[in-house]
């Protein structure tokens, strides 16, 4: 796993210092997600919750290698929050999309790839969560997006693949019920980005 974050790390770092063939560049990006976690189960017998949508954000850079096809690795911080019903559960992960795209009219083109997560910290509902199944995780991006000169909007979705789940101790609704969230990000992604 730390190896696998180790690899991209490195290659969004080679990325960034290509930026000398046409269209090609590196530079700062950030927005707005619109994201829902999985299913909340409050213990094994009950059904599931589903999360109200929240607006979360994120902050990262990007590298793009190429112009009409392209490739463009980006490493990100994420934020996102769901709620069920009273209950919140937030979690802040690193994302390392690796997207392909293509040109197809003007300055739109659309692209997608895998997006590779690593999970810094959740909680719920004040209780940090240390029983996550797994910290990395795979999932998928794909959309479209302008860039006018240096500035760049792009509208994703967003979906994580990997079956992943928190699970902790729920005291709130008796004898130390274990609960379990899904920890799969569900969202839309809405981002500005500058080449510098």
């Amino acid at each position: 796993m730390k190896k696998s974050v180790a690899s991209t790390l490195l290659l969004v770092l080679i990325s960034l210092s290509v930026n000398a063939q046409e269209g090609s560049s590196f530079g700062l990006k950030g927005g707005l997600n619109y994201n829902a976690n999985g299913d909340y189960f409050e213990s094994v017998s009950s059904n599931a919750k589903q999360p109200d949508r929240n607006i979360g954000y994120h902050i990262g850079v990007f590298g793009k290698i190429g112009n009409d096809l392209y490739f463009r690795p980006e490493l990100v911080y994420t934020s996102t929050k769901s709620d069920y019903d009273s209950d919140d559960f937030s979690m802040q992960k690193i994302d390392a999309p690796l997207l392909v795209g293509v040109k197809i009219i003007g300055p739109v083109s659309v692209f997608a790839g895998p997006s590779l997560q690593y999970i810094l910290d959740t909680e719920f509902s004040g209780i940090n969560i240390d029983n996550v199944k797994e910290d990395f995780s795979v999932g998928l991006n794909f959309g479209i997006s302008a860039n006018l000169g240096r500035l760049g909007v792009d509208l994703r979705y967003e979906r994580g693949f990997s079956d992943n789940e928190a699970t902790f101790i729920n005291n709130n609704i008796g004898d130390g019920v274990v609960s379990r969230i899904d920890t799969r990000p569900e969202q839309l992604i809405l981002s500005l980005s500058l080449a510098l």
